[in-house]
């Protein structure tokens, strides 16, 4: 033990639960030249990229190949969309321009225009589209390493330890290239500086079943290489160092643990009941149509809320109704008909792509977003309509508006509605009758007003963050008001009990789909209360399901 580290703990965000024994591991990666070096001939020094490019799609394609087994398709697919990135022509472009304006070479030029587009991405408002920051990464350094094997100054690709195992892998951020890579008896955690809990990655670690805490920051120092440490990923602590007392601690915690889990599955496939009886539907929050294959394993019953803005960040213009529809359709038909709830566009200022060229605001979260930027576009708005209704045809959906202030918002959307089922049937395009067609209550107004929104909806989803948010004056992007941002606020809770309670009587259901719906400390709570329906992330699916067993 180096007692200057002893019983050290370092803290981070969770992005897979459990408990990790091993000694500290820092990834070694071989590093391309990052040092701009004038070239003589750009074009010999574009071919050399483009050479290395088609290379990069060619291994990611055996890639893909390589990790369906592993990994699932739903997950596998992240390697199609690698090799489409470097399809995609403005990082092409972006690359080429560089090359040829400062006379760079490529690997300079890879560099530089990864790292500009990997700070775009994170400096977005979706954590989807900021896990995407990492394939960019994993892309660039893919064709980077491809560079210099061609130049001789790298035999091989692949990850290197220092350490034999059993291994706490560390690192800066792992993409999924080298996740994938893992084998999960060398390597029994990981941690990062960086990285996302929505990211490829993390999702992979889920997969794969690693205990994984991202985001430590500057907390993770290269100087704890080689020393004994737990990862406590059930509450997002890694401890250097610790004492025969705590290792104990945590052995036995393991233990119940692993006893837990295999208790779990006694669950998988069940309703998901009260003690006395009371039926709540689980459902799982999805951002993608990447996260199917890790809804499905966890037995979610339904997809409670597809976050469809996804599809409009990820593209270089607007998603055309065809784009759509075929996304909406493999969502659908991929669910098996269980229920999938699709909301509608939600995007603004804060959250946004280039194309759409919105005005700056100063309180963008209150802002021209959502259902009032679809209002003020009504052709953009009527785009995705048809798309979902003509995906209806391929299982179980309900659509759902965010961002609702007023009925006068819901009674327009429901006449749009109408006019796109109109189109469709005089253009000879089928759509399913009986859409449910619900609102998200996430702010006060629609919470206070939820007697008159019921009388118009089939459903509310009560989206708690933001409801916090708005209720509480508090931005939640702010780290400095975390303190303020209580979602136990009586405020907040009498603006649920009043939504349950309006909801239900006017004979329709509610559901949650906020981060406190997959609260184990809030659950008695909200059964209390009545809510009838809860979307929360896949991973929590089967212990929010035990736990709500024992409850009401």
């Amino acid at each position: 033990m180096d007692l200057a580290y002893h019983n050290q703990t370092l803290s981070g965000t969770i992005a897979n639960k459990g408990i990790a024994f091993g000694r500290i591991c820092f990834l070694k990666r071989e590093k391309a030249e990052q040092i701009k070096k004038t070239v003589d001939n750009t074009n010999d020094e574009i071919d050399r990229f483009e050479k290395a490019r088609l290379h990069a799609i060619s291994q990611l394609g055996a890639l893909y190949e390589a990790s369906l087994e592993k990994l699932g398709e739903q997950n596998a697919v992240v390697f199609q969309i690698h090799q489409m990135m470097l399809d995609d022509p403005e990082y092409i472009s972006s690359i080429h321009n560089l090359i040829i304006s400062e006379k760079s070479n490529a690997e300079y030029a890879v560099t530089t225009v990864a790292h500009r587009f990997e700070k775009q991405f994170l400096e977005m408002d979706n954590d989807y589209m900021r896990g995407r920051a990492a394939d960019v990464i994993d892309v660039s350094r893919r064709i980077n390493e491809i560079l210099m094997m061609h130049a001789g100054k790298l035999e091989h690709r692949g990850l290197r330890f220092s350490i034999d195992g059993p291994i706490i892998l560390a690192t800066d951020d792992l993409v999924p290239s080298e996740t994938v890579q893992l084998d999960q008896h060398t390597v029994t955690g990981i941690i990062t500086s960086k990285g996302s809990d929505r990211s490829h990655t993390a999702i992979f670690a889920r997969t794969m079943g690693i205990p994984t805490i991202v985001c430590i920051g500057s907390q993770l120092k290269e100087e704890y290489e080689g020393l004994y440490a737990i990862v406590d990923a059930n509450a997002g602590n890694v401890i250097i160092c610790p004492d025969d007392e705590i290792i104990c601690k945590y052995r036995e915690i393991k233990r119940t643990d692993d006893v837990q889990s295999s208790h779990l599955e006694d669950y998988r496939g069940k309703a998901t009941l009260t003690r006395s009886g009371a039926q709540i539907r689980l459902y799982a929050n999805s951002g993608s149509l990447a996260d199917l294959d890790l809804i499905k394993a966890s037995d979610a019953e339904g997809i409670g809320l597809f976050r469809s803005e996804y599809i409009y960040m990820q593209a270089h213009d607007y998603p055309t109704e065809e784009e759509q529809f075929k996304i909406y359709r493999d969502v659908l038909k991929g669910m098996d008909n269980k229920k999938v709830i699709i909301r509608t566009l939600d995007i603004g200022a804060d959250k946004t792509a280039e194309y759409f060229m919105l005005k700056p605001e100063e309180n963008p979260a209150m802002g021209v977003r959502a259902i009032r930027l679809c209002l003020n576009n009504r052709a953009l708005f009527k785009t995705q309509l048809r798309a979902l209704y003509r995906a209806s045809l391929y299982g179980n959906l309900s659509v759902m508006i965010p961002m609702v202030t007023s009925v006068e918002e819901v009674v327009e959307c429901k006449s749009i509605i109408e006019e796109v089922k109109a189109e469709l049937s005089s253009q000879g395009l089928g759509y399913k009758q009986g859409v449910e067609f619900g609102v998200m209550i996430e702010t006060p107004a629609a919470a206070l007003i939820s007697d008159e929104l019921a009388q118009h909806v089939d459903f509310f989803s009560i989206g708690t963050n933001d409801l916090t948010q708005f209720t509480l004056a508090c931005d939640r992007q702010n780290a400095e008001l975390g303190k303020y941002l209580n979602p136990y606020h009586h405020g907040v809770i009498r603006l649920i009990e009043m939504t349950v309670r309006n909801g239900h009587a006017a004979g329709i259901w509610v559901g949650i789909c906020g981060e406190l719906a997959s609260d184990e400390k809030f659950l008695g709570k909200l059964i209390q209360i009545g809510v009838d329906e809860m979307s929360v992330v896949p991973s929590s699916i089967l212990s929010l399901r035990a736990k709500i067993a024992t409850l009401g």
